[in-house]
């Protein structure tokens, strides 16, 4: 009985040392209207892929080509969201998430990249859209998440070509029309910089271009293709935002702008070198694509559902947050990557950054929550955390057992 008591005690401190933080962590620390969410993208988790009048978009073609894709698989069943996103979201508000940030397939919505709109897929983002309202979720639209329409890639080279802008602010233009009256936060492009360097710097993601001397490409020019696929993705984004502000959003009153990916780069010491070699760095993974909107010029493989080092990574985010909005920051919300298993775009299933997992294996691809969805659902809803420990670390070993049973 005594060694079980030390037992139990060394149990305690071990779970105390794993949430250090969590009882100084609660949602009343945020204003009301800031909003915590959960965010997908169209072809990582929807699926359906030629069902519907859907037409390929450029992550098709590259996930379909063997030579670079082989042992990574495609998104053409993905997470089935486009048949279970009434369960989904019934998750996301059992949950308590507050809004979902979502992208829509352009190919869907478009088949072409321009000119008729496909009404089923109009129909079906109505249907997801309303369902989240219906749910207390705000939706947070993103337009493009680098699954440009094939068939443009095709005609003129996609980000390559200035056509691009027409035909994504009319893309836009539909999304707005359609959609604007109940969406009121738009994302014009996902991660702009990322889709400049590695679809056409290093061909580690669609269209796989980039110079064939220096890597696995058939075809690009890794030495003036990421400049050129920016500068139009740039000017694609202003065309959109600009045709926003100044025919929807009087009427709408919502808010739109540009996503881009984010590396944070500190010099070893404060010596000049150091403190160059940082800035250069944030420079080249950042600043040539922000400094444009600005100036006018990854997570540990969750495999369990016990995924405490995610837990952990949230704490120290949402704990940075409660400090930023201390020092006044304008820091309106926070979406967690990602609500549940995706089909990344270079790795496939192999890397897990879902709230929930999602099994593959499954033929009804079973949704789980991992420990992070109960720690994140207890922080949104409000309930002590450290009293919940034992509680969700019992919930998730059941659910891990089930798991492996299952498997």
């Amino acid at each position: 009985m005594l060694l079980m008591m030390k037992v139990f005690a060394l149990l305690q401190i071990f779970l105390v040392a794993l949430f250090p933080a969590a009882h100084a962590l609660r949602r009343d620390q945020f204003p009301p209207e800031f909003v915590f969410g959960a965010s997908t993208s169209a072809y990582q988790v929807e699926g359906a892929a030629n069902e519907d009048g859907r037409k390929p978009s450029i992550w098709d073609t590259f996930a379909h080509a063997t030579n670079v894709n082989e042992n990574v698989g495609d998104g053409d069943v993905a997470c089935d969201h486009y048949h279970k996103y009434k369960e989904d979201v019934q998750l996301m508000a059992d949950m308590g998430l507050e809004g979902y940030r979502f992208s829509i397939s352009w190919s869907r919505l478009i088949p072409d990249g321009r000119g008729r709109v496909n009404p089923k897929g109009l129909q079906y983002y109505n249907n997801l859209i309303n369902e989240l309202i219906s749910h207390g979720i705000q939706p947070h639209v993103t337009l493009l998440h680098l699954d440009l329409p094939q068939k443009l890639e095709d005609e003129y080279e996609g980000c390559l070509s200035r056509r691009l802008v027409e035909d994504f602010t009319a893309y836009a233009d539909v999304c707005f029309r359609e959609f604007g009256d109940r969406v009121k936060h738009w994302t014009t492009v996902n991660e702009a910089n990322a889709y400049a360097l590695f679809g056409y710097g290093v061909g580690m993601s669609a269209p796989h271009r980039c110079s064939p001397s220096l890597f696995n490409c058939s075809k690009g020019n890794s030495s003036t293709e990421p400049y050129l696929a920016a500068h139009h993705i740039l000017l694609a984004h202003a065309s959109a935002a600009r045709l926003y502000r100044k025919k929807y959003q009087a009427m709408q009153q919502g808010i739109i702008g540009l996503n881009i990916v984010c590396f944070g780069y500190l010099p070893k010491t404060n010596s000049p070198d150091d403190l160059r070699a940082a800035q250069r760095a944030r420079d080249f993974n950042i600043g040539w694509v922000s400094i444009f909107m600005f100036a006018g010029q990854r997570t540990p493989h969750n495999s369990s559902l016990k995924d405490r080092s995610r837990v952990k990574l949230l704490q120290k985010y949402i704990g940075r947050l409660v400090d930023a909005l201390r020092s006044e920051l304008n820091v309106k919300g926070y979406f967690v990557w990602s609500f549940m298993d995706v089909f990344e775009l270079v790795s496939g299933f192999e890397i897990s950054y879902g709230l929930y997992y999602v099994d593959i294996n499954d033929p009804n691809l079973r949704r789980q929550p991992k420990l992070s969805a109960e720690w994140y659902s207890n922080f949104l809803k409000g309930k002590p955390m450290d009293s919940k420990i034992k509680e969700i670390e019992k919930t998730i070993l059941s659910h891990d057992t089930q798991l492996h049973n299952a498997t």
